[in-house]
């Protein structure tokens, strides 16, 4: 980048360099000769102050574009973060967020027994036993999926017998 001269200097331009906590927009500049300058600026809080600048001191000083933040980042991972920290928080706005966002029809006992007997129990001491059919599959995913939205589980391990297995 070239070093910039007093001539460069307009009054709008954001700056850097000027002060030393931040970014400050230049006002005026009062030119006294060849050598020096007098430099009148807005700071990032609205208050006014102004500084003697020398050409060395134009070496340190630096333009700064108009825009502070660049929105030309990947579109596809911006949505990606974004919906994982939406699923991350589901669970605040949707109360059966693991229903919701599974593919599955549970019946009203198996939501009954996941979301207000299982959830409610912390640490869980249950030993899930029913009639067979009765959905005992589902109602672990529900409450693995739940507890994974919630952010309260990372990892489980899942035990079945070996004729299970298959």
């Amino acid at each position: 980048m070239t070093a910039l001269k007093f001539a460069d200097l307009v009054a709008g331009k954001r700056l850097s360099g000027v002060v030393a906590d931040g970014d400050v927009t230049m006002v005026a500049l009062e030119v006294h000769g060849t050598g020096s300058a007098t430099l009148t600026y807005r700071s990032a809080s609205g208050s006014l102050g102004d500084r003697i600048i020398s050409l060395d001191d134009l070496a340190g000083i630096q333009e700064v574009s108009e825009q502070r933040w660049s929105f030309d980042a990947d579109g596809a991972a911006f949505r990606l973060a974004s919906e994982a920290r939406r699923m991350q928080s589901a669970h605040l706005a949707d109360p059966y967020a693991a229903v919701d966002t599974s593919n599955i029809e549970p019946y009203p006992h198996q939501i009954d027994a996941v979301y207000n007997r299982f959830l409610e129990q912390r640490p869980l001491k249950f030993l899930l036993a029913d009639d067979p059919g009765a959905g005992k599959t589902i109602m672990s995913g529900l409450l693995i999926r739940e507890l994974m939205l919630r952010g309260d589980v990372a990892r489980c391990l899942i035990v079945a017998p070996g004729s299970l297995v298959e």
